[in-house]
């Protein structure tokens, strides 16, 4: 598997904080979408951690995206 660098860990904080940021001003899909996208990546970089944090984490990941895209639209 390809390596992540740390110009893409040092993105996918960003929208990480980003989505947080947007949480807060009520674009709450979109802040979840970030979120998600983010966490995701930073568990692909961690990929040689136990199986339990790996796994974990592109669990939440998977769930904050599906939960973000079945939100109604107009919240």
């Amino acid at each position: 598997m390809r390596e992540i660098t740390t110009k893409q860990l040092r993105i996918a904080f960003i929208a990480i904080a980003g989505g947080v940021i947007l949480g807060a001003l009520s674009l709450v899909r979109l802040g979840s979408i970030l979120i998600a996208l983010g966490t995701g990546v930073i568990a692909i970089a961690r990929w040689n951690t136990g199986k339990v944090e790996r796994y974990l984490a592109i669990g939440i990941a998977i769930a904050l995206l599906a939960l973000a895209i079945s939100l109604p639209r107009g919240l």
